[in-house]
């Protein structure tokens, strides 16, 4: 990992989680819902809320008018200035394009105003791999580096890591490239989100553990199709969110609950 820089931070140990997290729910807005084929939705993502500022789940094409289209329809204001965490799933562009756009709003705004850059959260196969992406067209003719732009933290599986306020786990998935899910915890409350992966149960095991899964599905091999969650325990489906879908989805075909873009989730304890 020659090419970029790590920021250390402290894997939360499981018996500090309680301590450290006090009971209360998590708040996501669904940035947007759309698979990478949509023509109608932004690309699957969401912003968590907390008291220091705003931690996206990957940051798709456009972020910045999707922030501000969910902003309009959730009623809560996404200020990209306000983003202090990206946690990365994989590097496909309906995940990560945002991310030149980001990076570059907050490196303007620190020539004037000194302050930390957003940081980068996800698997070291994934984060190996980041600046090979974004350089092209952020290395401004050699001179910056990546950290010039943001600072990166390796997630390691098995693992939790406190961001900000939330105690975040990770598993790799089953998918085209490299790519994460992600438990994220505050207090007695989780959201479980699959990232881009083939239907695996073993990783709907891991997420079962959490209070609301939001799950991919998309007809596809490398994704999820509806018919292997439909087949899921009844359960586990009544918890589950679905994202990442083609405009052609049919919601009839399933009695999962449907994200929308710029939909609220507010994620309790669900006393499991």
């Amino acid at each position: 990992m020659d090419d970029i820089r790590i920021t250390e931070l402290n894997p939360l140990p499981t018996s500090r989680t309680n301590s450290i997290l006090t009971t209360m729910s998590i708040r996501a807005v669904i940035i947007g819902t759309g698979s990478a084929l949509s023509e109608r939705s932004y690309g699957s993502s969401a912003a968590i809320v907390t008291e220091h500022g705003l931690i996206l789940i990957d940051c798709p094409d456009a972020i910045l008018r999707a922030m501000r289209d969910a902003s309009k329809t959730s009623g809560i204001p996404l200020d990209a200035m306000r983003i202090t965490d990206i946690l990365v799933t994989h590097l496909h562009g309906d995940h990560v394009n945002g991310l030149e756009t980001i990076g570059w709003k907050h490196w303007i705004a620190r020539q004037t105003a000194p302050a930390a850059p957003p940081r980068i959260h996800t698997i070291e196969v994934v984060a190996r791999r980041l600046w090979e992406r974004l350089a092209p067209s952020m290395d401004q003719n050699g001179s910056a580096k990546l950290e010039d732009y943001f600072s990166v933290n390796v997630l390691e599986p098995g693992t939790t890591t406190l961001i900000s306020d939330l105690a975040v786990e990770v598993r790799p998935t089953e998918h085209l490239i490299p790519c994460c899910g992600f438990r994220i915890s505050r207090g007695g409350a989780t959201l479980g989100w699959s990232g881009d992966t083939r239907f695996d149960p073993s990783h709907i095991d891991w997420l079962s553990t959490a209070d609301v899964i939001v799950h991919e599905t998309t007809e596809s091999r490398v994704h999820t199709p509806i018919a292997c969650l439909n087949a899921l325990d009844p359960a586990v489906r009544a918890k589950m969110r679905l994202i990442h879908m083609d405009d052609a989805f049919d919601q009839t075909s399933t009695d999962i609950a449907v994200l929308t873009d710029g939909q609220v989730l507010d994620v309790s304890p669900s006393g499991r």
